[in-house]
């Protein structure tokens, strides 16, 4: 079995491998550090491969189980610190500063996935004032009748002040590890399976505060996707364009080095501002006080900051993006995987951009002009002819950021999970994996759409 890794030290290493082919993006893809499933090619990815499933509402809170933790009730439900269940330290390993903190847990049911999963996404939507952060974790039951440890999925706070937020290494069983964000089943071949699952979150305040985090949504995202080079073409259903701002990483080449070496990888940070901006919100001029006065599209140096995975080195982690677009005003995010490009017409349709993950030579998607390891990139409509309208973060300013790229190529680099690198060797893909960010009170067209996606 590989020793386990991070997601960082692999795409460092496919950056380098793929930089003869052209100019490479921000590495975002978790499924690139995952060893190769070895199954033979099977047909495109549908909805019975993957499985989502929440806990948002009331109900949902009082149906787990905590401990000094309390639901609470309104416009928009969340579960909070009722009281403390006890008192730990907790030494960052990013800063090695080590504080106190009073915490309180809850334990979800546990949730038989619809689908066998040989992975798993968590994401969760969640406040945390200055003082607080939580911790996500998921603990599995696999098809030989054992289960994995309890694996730390990621420790969160939407501000830096406190901890550094940061995914966690080396975290393994045997059976299965955590690749940054992702739980993965380390041999598919063999044919064990993940059946079910419970998530915990901790909540964690200053002591003596009644200070407490929020957590809206805690969900996860379970699937099998066949490996394959290939997928079929969807035929095209839709003729549309979303009004979504445009920005530019390539901008911000240089710029804040201590995030990811700047704007050159920050794929994934620009492509969560513009979806926020899409929905009418943004950072006010007081959270933007901190960026040097005179830099173009302050608000992506924000994004880039605060979606930063300190142990990942990166701006890419996906339920990091996703927790960070959950931060504004009745919004919600999830990180999830669709089957074709009718699943994202569906979306397109009821108004609702999305945010893909994809990796690709320089020859394989016309027009890009560079190759990447990992990139990001958001789907705001389609042309007449079915082609991908996509706002492309690595273009050379904001008004080159609206690209079209052709249906087949695009599909293909998104929806495969095998692919061969620059250097010719197999590499992986991300399955479709994507981001989709909504209100978190959408309109009916837009529940209706999210809902016969299994994102409601």
């Amino acid at each position: 079995m590989p020793s386990p890794t991070s997601r960082r030290t692999v795409l460092t290493a496919a950056i380098a491998a793929a930089a003869g082919a052209g100019t490479v993006s921000s590495a975002a893809s978790a499924s690139a550090a995952a060893p190769p499933r070895n199954r033979p090619d099977a047909p495109s990815a549908t909805a019975s491969l993957v499985d989502n499933h929440a806990w948002t509402t009331y109900t949902d809170w009082r149906c787990g189980s905590g401990a000094g933790t309390r639901a609470v009730a309104g416009r928009r439900a969340g579960l909070v610190i009722g009281h403390p269940l006890g008192r730990t330290d907790y030494t960052d390993p990013h800063t090695g500063t080590t504080a106190a903190w009073d915490y309180a847990t809850w334990t979800s049911p546990v949730h038989r996935s619809t689908v066998p999963a040989t992975e798993v996404i968590a994401s969760w939507n969640a406040a945390t004032p200055a003082g607080t952060w939580i911790q996500i974790e998921l603990r599995g039951a696999y098809s030989d009748g054992t289960e994995t440890p309890w694996y730390v999925m990621g420790r969160w706070a939407a501000g830096d002040g406190d901890i550094r937020r940061t995914s966690i290494d080396d975290q393994t069983d045997g059976k299965s590890s955590i690749w940054t964000d992702t739980f993965a089943v380390d041999d598919a071949a063999s044919g064990l399976r993940l059946l079910s699952y419970r998530l915990r979150l901790t909540l964690y305040r200053t002591p003596g505060t009644r200070l407490t985090p929020t957590v809206w949504r805690l969900g996860a995202m379970a699937s099998d996707i066949p490996d394959r080079f290939t997928v079929p073409v969807s035929t095209p259903g839709l003729a549309r364009e979303l009004p979504v701002p445009r920005y530019s990483q390539n901008v911000h080449v240089g710029q804040y080095p201590e995030y990811d070496n700047g704007g050159e990888a920050w794929c994934s940070p620009t492509s969560s501002q513009m979806i926020v901006e899409y929905w009418g919100r943004r950072p006010s001029a007081q959270d933007l006080s901190w960026v040097e006065p005179g830099l173009e599209d302050p608000q992506v140096c924000h994004a880039a900051r605060f979606t930063y995975d300190n142990q990942y080195e990166g701006c890419g982690n996906w339920p990091f993006n996703a927790a960070y677009a959950a931060t504004y005003e009745d919004m919600s995010a999830v990180v999830t995987r669709l089957g074709s490009l009718n699943d994202v017409e569906t979306l397109i349709r009821a108004g609702i951009p999305v945010i893909t993950s994809q990796s690709f030579l320089k020859t394989e998607l016309t027009g890009a002009g560079y190759g990447t390891s990992g990139h990001l990139m958001t789907v705001i409509g389609f042309t007449e002819d079915g082609d991908v309208i996509a706002n492309d973060p690595a273009s050379p300013s904001d008004e080159a950021v609206r690209r079209v790229y052709l249906r087949h190529e695009w599909e293909t680099i998104w929806l495969r999970t095998k692919r061969y690198n620059a250097a010719g060797n197999v590499s992986s893909g991300t399955g479709g994996v994507c981001y989709v960010y909504f209100p978190a009170h959408p309109a009916p067209a837009q529940r209706r759409a999210l809902r016969s996606l299994g994102l409601l």
